[in-house]
């Protein structure tokens, strides 16, 4: 059999070692293993992947992008804290960007686009793994802001949540924060099916600013803890 025509990988969509590494670390952030403040030493890391460090830096520099960490020149690289007006303001931004988006999106909303975000909206219910609840939930909103065909605001837009998932993640485990967040989703999906460009654009702000205040509200006794 001619090489040409074998079945082989293709390495050029396999992860390198730097973006395993990169999830890894993101998803630590994420769930609270690794908390504000804390170190990542780079030695470490790289003896658990048992890699150079290389792939290490390289997955912390993008991290460092993405507002996760950063490198001081004392401490070495840290978890990024973030005090509480910072953390507003990232809610606001976020606000900003995705009312934006559906309204954007909603004048080129397919029912296709509709039918999925439905999907998500009825697995974000049932499910009960608190770990998962982010991830549906970026799910359901990244789907309504498709058909905007902005992909770089999109990509913005996941940025500014990527930054946020730790927290987010709280917030939705807060008492009624997921059942919170699913009557508001049912609700900016009928604006959607009603075509409500201003509604729906005040609904996802109101959303996402509604769960801010709740997340700030209860962060004082969490961080005590």
């Amino acid at each position: 059999m001619p090489l040409e025509t074998a079945k082989v990988p293709n390495l050029g969509k396999a992860p390198s070692a730097s973006d395993i590494i990169l999830t890894f670390i993101r998803d630590a952030i994420a769930d609270g293993s690794l908390d504000q403040g804390e170190p990542i030493r780079q030695d470490d890391v790289a003896r658990l992947f048992n890699v150079s460090k290389i792939p290490v830096r390289e997955a912390l520099k993008r991290l460092e992008a993405e507002g996760l960490v950063e490198f001081h020149r004392n401490r070495g690289v840290v978890v990024t804290s973030v005090s509480d007006p910072e953390l507003a303001q990232i809610f606001e931004v976020r606000a900003i960007l995705e009312s934006s988006a559906i309204k954007l999106s909603i004048p080129n909303m397919r029912e296709k686009t509709l039918a999925r975000a439905l999907e998500f909206c009825e697995t974000f219910a049932r499910e009960t793994d608190v770990a998962r609840w982010s991830e549906l939930n970026w799910q359901f909103h990244s789907c309504l802001y498709e058909d905007a065909e902005r992909p770089f605001l999109v990509s913005t837009i996941r940025s500014v949540n990527d930054r946020l998932e730790r927290f987010l993640r709280i917030q939705l485990a807060l008492s009624q924060g997921k059942e919170i967040a699913d009557r508001e989703h049912r609700e900016i999906l009928d604006a959607c099916r009603a075509r409500d460009v201003e509604r729906a654009g005040t609904l996802v702000f109101e959303h996402i600013m509604g769960a801010c205040r709740s997340l700030l509200e209860h962060l004082p006794r969490i961080r005590t803890r």
